[in-house]
């Protein structure tokens, strides 16, 4: 009688990572990986790279004082090189703008030109923005609540710069419409407190590298 060959089984909820609390976690952040992925995805009529759409999309979002090739550099995750030649390509494109540094000749911040704001229209990212506006608003209240602090956390456990709002940066103190960055120093225009700032530090409180000056020249 031929025996059947020895056959591995390997249940269900091992293979979904469900087992317990590290598998649902391990659960969650494949979903978000793949969630970022999938919302990245660039077809034929893609004018831009995902890159650069995460450039235009961080010029357009982030205040006056982090819209420099250094956060750029950071919020990316990338080397300043890298970032330095996804700015290039934008600004060669018209779409960015430079501008040197009021206080510090050496410095440039970017702003969108309007061709640049018009491009954001076709920005892939459009599409998750819609499926997340068509979850309740309680929904989306908890979801931004969780990912800002586990953005946060993750930034405290690999000791980078986690950005962030000004909502919950323990620098800000509301007055009115508007409100105090204390790392700063400035009171803060009421339209740059929704933008995201490269001095935010978010409620999940951990010890930061410490960084030299940032080389922001052109």
């Amino acid at each position: 009688m031929i025996k059947p060959p020895l056959v591995k089984v390997i249940s269900i909820p091992y293979l979904f990572g469900m087992t317990d609390g590290l598998g649902q976690a391990r659960r969650i952040a494949e979903l978000l990986v793949h969630l970022g992925r999938a919302a990245r995805v660039e077809d034929t009529r893609s004018r831009l790279t995902a890159a650069q759409w995460t450039c235009l999309r961080f010029f357009a979002s982030a205040n006056g004082s982090t819209r420099t090739p250094s956060a750029f550099a950071r919020f990316q995750a990338t080397t300043r090189g890298t970032a330095s030649q996804t700015i290039k390509t934008l600004e060669q494109r018209g779409l960015i703008t430079r501008h040197k540094s009021a206080t510090d000749g050496r410095s440039v911040r970017f702003d969108l030109t309007s061709t640049g704001q018009a491009m954001l229209d076709e920005d892939p990212l459009r599409d998750l923005v819609g499926s997340i506006g068509d979850l309740a608003q309680g929904q989306r209240a908890d979801l931004l609540e969780a990912l800002s602090h586990l953005t946060a956390s993750l930034a405290g456990t690999r000791q980078t710069q986690a950005f962030g709002t000004c909502s919950d940066c323990t620098h800000f103190t509301p007055a009115g419409d508007s409100g105090y960055c204390a790392c700063m120093a400035v009171a803060l225009a009421t339209d740059e407190i929704d933008r995201l700032c490269a001095s935010y530090d978010g409620p999940v409180r951990a010890t930061q590298l410490e960084e030299g000056p940032s080389n922001d020249r052109a």
